[in-house]
């Protein structure tokens, strides 16, 4: 049966339809799955590592004492610092009068050891020391001193009322220079020395000395017929200074207090230190310096 060319085309083109109509849909491709994982990020070389699990404590100590501790105190420094790796002891040795007045002015200070009480109070009042933190800590006694060739030649107490002698004492603001005062007015009481005893002594008197230190140094160089100092100094320069007694009843056993500042920033390392001192090898040293120990009071 012949077909109308119209029909041949109709037919050809239904054919290619259904043809590809048959063919598979094309899938969308999906990407390649990366062969190697990416690396693990490193710090740069350099960068800071965790700090460390211990450090080594380092601190510095502010102690304020007495002049007459200087000796004493510097060896019991040593001690300290070699118990306390890292600590550093720093002394401000002065006249107790002198070292209240820095404390009350705010002075940086973690220890506050006195040559007498009262000052030990002033420091108390100036609301830097709690009261009951102090503790007696060691005691010291008073000598009379002579340059070592004696030039006044002064022989006993009574001698120090000689006319036109150079005594030399520390200022009654200072312990030693109050305690001397103290010495006098006793000996004036007794009738061995008559009640003119104190103002006659008192008359000789050329210079009156910030702390107990200048009076021992000006007595050694000749610049003073005799002072007034504890037995601790004039033991430092026994070369250079004679010493003439004075009895316990006209002498005053001197008591050193020590307290920690309430606004240390070391509490505890003060506190440590002022144990030290306490302690039985911190009283070994200081009456190996002539002082008199106070342990267990």
């Amino acid at each position: 049966m012949l077909r109308s060319p119209v029909a041949l085309l109709t037919l050809a083109f239904a054919l290619l339809l259904a043809a590809c109509g048959s063919a598979p849909a094309t899938q969308p491709t999906a990407p390649a799955a990366p062969t190697d994982a990416p690396a693990p990020t490193t710090a740069p070389t350099g960068a800071p590592t965790a700090a460390p699990t211990t450090v080594a404590r380092e601190a510095t100590l502010n102690v304020f004492a007495a002049a007459s501790l200087t000796e004493a105190f510097e060896e019991i420094a040593t001690a300290f610092e070699a118990a306390n790796p890292g600590v550093d002891v720093v002394y401000n040795f002065a006249g107790s009068q002198q070292l209240v007045a820095q404390i009350g002015e705010g002075a940086p200070a973690d220890v506050f050891a006195s040559a007498n009480r009262s000052q030990m109070e002033a420091a108390i009042k100036s609301t830097r020391v709690v009261s009951g933190t102090q503790q007696t800590f060691v005691r010291n006694r008073l000598v009379v001193i002579t340059p070592a060739d004696n030039p006044g030649q002064i022989a006993t107490l009574a001698d120090l009322t000689k006319p036109g002698l150079r005594i030399i004492l520390a200022d009654k603001a200072v312990p030693v220079g109050q305690y001397s005062l103290d010495f006098l007015a006793k000996a004036s009481a007794l009738p061995a020395y008559t009640e003119s005893y104190s103002p006659t002594v008192l008359a000789n008197v050329v210079s009156y000395e910030d702390n107990v230190r200048s009076v021992l140094t000006k007595v050694a160089l000749g610049e003073g017929d005799a002072g007034i100092v504890y037995t601790t100094d004039a033991a430092l320069d026994a070369d250079n200074v004679a010493q003439i007694a004075i009895p316990d009843e006209l002498n005053t056993i001197a008591s050193y207090p020590i307290a920690p500042l309430a606004d240390s920033p070391n509490a505890e390392l003060a506190q440590a230190f002022i144990d030290y001192v306490r302690s039985p090898a911190g009283q070994q040293v200081l009456v190996k310096f002539g002082f008199i120990s106070a342990s267990g009071s």
